[in-house]
C-alpha cells in the first residue's frame, strides 16, 4: 500500500488537521492524490494559538479547504478531571464533532494523521479512532516520523522540522483538575520561552511551580536569561525549576 493507491480507494476524504508534521502531509498527499479534500481544525482550551496558525497557514499553502470547529473540551467531566485515560475521551469528543462535520459534508471517511511510528500501546487516544473507524493511512502505509518528515521537506512543507508539540494539558499531572487558568498560564510560558529563541521543551506544572524540560544544548540560553525567565514564570508559577533529566 502507497498514499496514492489509498486515495484511489478513498477519493473524496476529510481530513483531522493538527497543524502539526504529520497530519500536514497528509494533507498534502489528499490533495495531491485525492479528488475532494476538507481538512477540519478543532479549536479548543488545549490548543495554543500558534496551533491554530500553523494550521491556517499550511492549509492556505496547499489552497486545501480548511473548516475550524469550535470544542470546549473542558465541559466533559471526563477530560476536565484528568484521569488517566484522559486522552482517550478527549480524542473521541474531537473527532465526533469532526465525523458529524464532515458526515453533513458528504465525506465518506475520516483521516488522521497516525504514522508507524507511533506505539499504540502509549497512547490511549488510539483508542477512539478505533472505535469511531477513523483511517490513519500513513501508518497503514508504513512511514515513520522520519521519513515524513523527509518526504515534507522534500514536498517544500514548512512543518518538515517542526518539533512534536503535545497538547497542553499533557503539562498537568494525571488527576490534577485541569482549568481554563492553569492552561494559559502554560501557554504564557511557553509563548515566553519560545520568544527567546527555545525549542523542543516543556513547561510542566507540579504543585503550583513550573518544571522546565529542555535540551542540554539550550542550558546555556537558559542560564543567559535567567532572570527574566524567573520574573515571567513567578506571574504565573510559585516557583521555577530545571529538570536536570534532559529531553532526549
Amino acid at each position: 500500500m502507497n498514499l496514492q493507491k489509498f486515495f484511489s480507494r478513498h477519493p473524496r476524504a476529510a481530513v483531522a488537521f493538527s497543524g502539526g508534521v504529520d497530519s500536514a502531509y497528509l494533507l498534502y498527499a489528499a490533495k495531491k492524490y485525492g479528488e475532494k479534500v476538507c481538512a477540519y481544525y478543532v479549536k479548543s482550551e488545549f490548543q495554543p494559538r500558534f496551533e491554530l496558525e500553523d494550521a491556517v497557514r499550511l492549509a492556505a499553502g496547499l489552497d486545501a479547504e480548511l473548516k475550524i470547529l469550535e470544542l470546549e473540551v473542558l465541559s466533559d467531566p471526563c477530560v476536565k478531571e484528568n484521569p488517566s485515560d484522559r486522552c482517550y475521551h478527549c480524542k473521541r469528543a474531537i473527532f465526533s464533532a469532526i465525523m458529524e462535520a464532515a458526515k453533513e459534508d458528504g465525506f465518506p471517511v475520516l483521516l488522521d494523521g497516525t504514522n508507524a511510528s507511533d506505539d499504540a500501546s502509549d497512547r490511549p487516544g488510539m483508542k477512539a479512532l478505533q472505535e469511531l473507524s477513523v483511517l490513519s493511512p500513513l501508518r497503514e502505509c508504513g512511514l515513520t516520523k522520519a521519513k515524513i518528515r523527509t518526504l515534507s521537506k522534500e514536498a517544500g512543507l514548512f512543518t518538515w522540522d517542526k518539533p512534536a508539540y503535545a497538547c497542553l494539558a499533557t503539562r498537568l499531572p494525571t488527576g490534577e483538575g485541569i482549568t481554563p487558568e492553569k492552561l494559559a498560564a502554560v501557554e504564557a510560558a511557553e509563548d515566553f520561552l519560545f520568544s527567546l529563541g527555545f525549542t523542543d521543551f516543556r513547561v510542566r506544572t507540579r504543585n503550583g511551580s513550573a518544571k522546565l524540560q529542555l535540551r542540554e544544548a539550550q542550558w546555556p540560553l537558559l542560564l543567559k536569561h535567567r532572570e527574566a525567565i524567573l520574573e515571567k514564570l513567578k506571574e504565573y508559577y510559585t516557583a521555577a525549576v530545571l529538570d536536570l533529566e534532559v529531553r532526549e
